[in-house]
């Protein structure tokens, strides 16, 4: 079975990534941020052989929720690019540190073996490949339009936590992909907000695989029907999918949930629902990125095991924002 192709998460050699380091237990972290970030590179490499797979084929998207504004600009300066956040304010928040201190160091998309061209279009051109992002109207030859936040931007924002519509319009200025799009309501909503930009929203949808009720996400047998639905909004490009497995302290424990989430990705990439590519998988946190990837991931969200062990950052349930005071999004 062909997996999903992506592109590689930065690496940065240290002594805890060493070999030995590799097989340190799961709850064990290094005491430094650059020990741990390059010790979850080794383990998503290390995974992605044990699947036969390249390390090529994953992008890391570290999860911000609860990291220091130091920190974030620390994985930057080792060439970093993909940044996960699921509290649409703390997304906005971190988003504007990260461009103040690019525009302050004049950094360029990194020359380092990143995932990225030296122009930051690798991952354009692998994993959110496709007609590029092209005006929703047309527009005269060399007529001015909205900045794509694409290849030419040095930094990826990944929405990945639930998305409330009133505060969908702000965050989309600065997310490159979200990853939890759950019902018809969102999508709708971000519809009417792509529209007005003209230009489209790369989105996953969210499966609830485990089928709990505190989880967000589209039960399993909703997720063709609606993905079939989203497909034909124009303005919305439906790229993958994405999930969430229980929190266990076995890692095996989710398996299964990524079993059934790729088997659905397969099921719908012959649809070809949008004329974008069908072509992300993202599954796996810090306590079961490396199962993930044995099971088809190519992108994995981590945040705990890259910003320490005293964050939450890779679980969008346990800091809910305010609720949001529109209608249910309930499909």
């Amino acid at each position: 079975m062909s997996k999903p192709a992506a592109t590689s998460p930065a690496k940065k050699h240290t002594p805890a990534s060493a070999a030995n380091a590799v097989n340190l237990p799961m709850n064990k972290l290094p005491d430094t941020l650059d020990e741990r970030y390059a010790l979850v590179c080794d383990r998503i490499a290390a995974a992605a052989k044990k699947a036969g797979r390249s390390s090529s084929d994953i992008i890391l998207v570290a999860v911000t929720k609860y990291a220091e504004p130091e920190q974030i600009r620390h994985l930057l300066q080792l060439g970093h690019r993909d940044f996960g956040e699921n509290r649409a304010q703390v997304l906005v928040q971190h988003a504007a540190i990260v461009e103040e201190f690019m525009a302050r160091q004049r950094m360029l998309p990194s020359s380092r073996k990143t995932g990225l061209d030296n122009d930051g279009s690798l991952f354009e051109s692998k994993l959110m490949s496709g007609p590029g992002v092209p005006s929703l109207k047309a527009k005269p030859q060399g007529a001015a339009g909205p900045a794509s936040t694409g290849a030419t931007n040095p930094v990826r924002w990944h929405m990945i936590g639930h998305l409330q519509r009133n505060k969908a319009k702000k965050v989309i200025e600065f997310v490159r992909l979200v990853h939890s799009v759950d019902s018809l309501r969102i999508a709708e909503e971000l519809q009417a907000i792509a529209m007005k930009r003209d230009q489209p929203i790369d989105v996953l949808l969210q499966v609830n695989a485990s089928g709990e009720e505190s989880k967000h996400g589209l039960p399993v047998p909703s997720v063709i029907p609606v993905a079939e639905q989203i497909g034909t909004m124009m303005g919305l490009r439906i790229r993958g999918l994405m999930t969430m497995a229980p929190y266990s302290d076995n890692p095996e424990d989710a398996r299964p949930i990524f079993e059934r989430t790729r088997e659905l990705f397969e099921e719908i990439k012959p649809l070809k629902l949008t004329d974008a590519p069908f072509n992300i998988l993202s599954m796996g946190m810090s306590g079961d990125y490396q199962i993930a990837i044995e099971e088809g991931a190519n992108v994995v969200r981590v945040g705990t095991n890259i910003f320490g062990e005293n964050t939450s950052a890779d679980r969008p349930e346990e800091a809910p924002e305010a609720p949001d005071t529109s209608e249910s999004d309930d499909q």
